[in-house]
């Protein structure tokens, strides 16, 4: 597998690699990233600022199978979001989720950030165990007021 930075190529690939594991976990509703008016053209957003960049998992057989992103969530408190942390069914299971997070922590302490924030659902229950695996502290509720207003638990970790 090799991870590269997003190209607008594959905005589509993303686009429904992350429907399809909001659509199983039952979270194809308002509130989650599944409307997300960005997905279409998700690399022309990370693309628009240099604070903000996403990758993506590309298989042998050159098929984008996941990808993961970070943008500013607080610029003034210098805290990143990790965002849209999406993998095909069949790249899960093989550490994937803790590459991408490795890059994007790395991506964020250049950028200066101090924090990476999260928003995510519990019946997301395999990103919940990465999350808390990799030294999440889950917090009470959202740092501010939460766009994802379907999303239930919350989550920081220090970069600093």
């Amino acid at each position: 597998m090799q991870i590269r930075e997003i190209q607008a190529t594959d905005n589509a690939a993303i686009k429904k690699i992350l429907q399809d594991d909001l659509r199983a976990a039952d979270l194809a509703i308002p509130g989650a990233a599944y409307f997300d008016e960005n997905l279409d053209r998700l690399s022309d957003y990370y693309a628009a600022a240099s604070d903000r960049k996403y990758w993506v998992v590309v298989n042998a057989q050159g098929e984008v199978v996941g990808g993961a992103g970070c943008a500013a969530y607080d610029a003034p408190q210098r805290i990143a979001e990790l965002q849209k942390l999406y993998l095909r069914s069949d790249a899960q299971g093989h550490g994937l989720s803790y590459q991408l997070i490795a890059r994007i922590e790395t991506f964020a302490r250049q950028a200066g950030y101090r924090t990476l924030y999260l928003e995510t659902h519990h019946r997301l229950a395999a990103a919940v165990h990465v999350y808390q695996k990799l030294g999440f502290t889950r917090l009470p509720g959202p740092l501010k007021t939460a766009v994802h207003t379907a999303m239930d638990q919350f989550y920081q970790k220090t970069l600093i």
